[in-house]
């Protein structure tokens, strides 16, 4: 049995991937396929924590505000923000104004910029063997110990607001793991 449900143009989809036209759009051409540039990476790894305690639909229907209030997601450009952009950034109503994610974005910034290997190295280090298709929503983990791991080594470099769940989201968002169910169409594209 499979969770997979046909869309209005007869796809077989995750069942999540069809609430909205914003879910359709993110899912067929962007969730799970590979992200491999530094400041793509931090654009994903922002937004999956900014996403905790709150819907995705909230992030991905602020994302061209967020793009805009966090410079495109240029790892240099954010690491070098200072006291005046933190205040900017939270009272700017476009995005989440959440201090602790705020404080968490910009030290994520700082500490991405130190990497000597760049962030894509490190987070790409990370991806899991490939396992069986999932079936049914049921399937997919909500962590894994590569998530976990992850999370760890992020955190030792200094990232903040990163743990295995959502360096999880992160992971499938960007395509270290396919976690499209067996019968999606999108996941024989990725």
């Amino acid at each position: 049995m499979s969770d997979a449900v046909a869309g209005s143009d007869g796809r077989l989809r995750c069942p999540w991937g069809l609430s909205t036209d914003d879910y359709v759009a993110y899912h067929d051409t962007e969730w799970g396929r590979p992200v491999r540039d530094d400041n793509g990476l931090f654009e994903r790894l922002t937004l999956e924590a900014f996403q905790s305690g709150l819907s995705w639909l909230t992030i991905l229907r602020k994302r061209e505000n967020f793009r805009t209030a966090f410079a495109g997601f240029d790892i240099k450009t954010v690491a070098g923000f200072t006291t005046d952009d933190r205040d900017r950034l939270l009272q700017d109503a476009g995005i989440v104004r959440n201090v602790a994610k705020v404080d968490a974005c910009l030290a994520n910034a700082r500490a991405a910029a130190q990497l000597g290997n760049g962030l894509a190295a490190l987070i790409w280090s990370h991806q899991p063997e490939p396992r069986p298709a999932p079936r049914q929503l049921a399937d997919v983990p909500a962590q894994t110990p590569q998530s976990k791991e992850l999370a760890r080594e992020l955190k030792r470099n200094g990232f903040r607001f990163v743990g295995p769940t959502t360096a999880y989201a992160m992971m499938q968002a960007v395509g270290l793991v396919n976690d499209h169910l067996a019968e999606c169409w999108v996941r024989q594209e990725v």
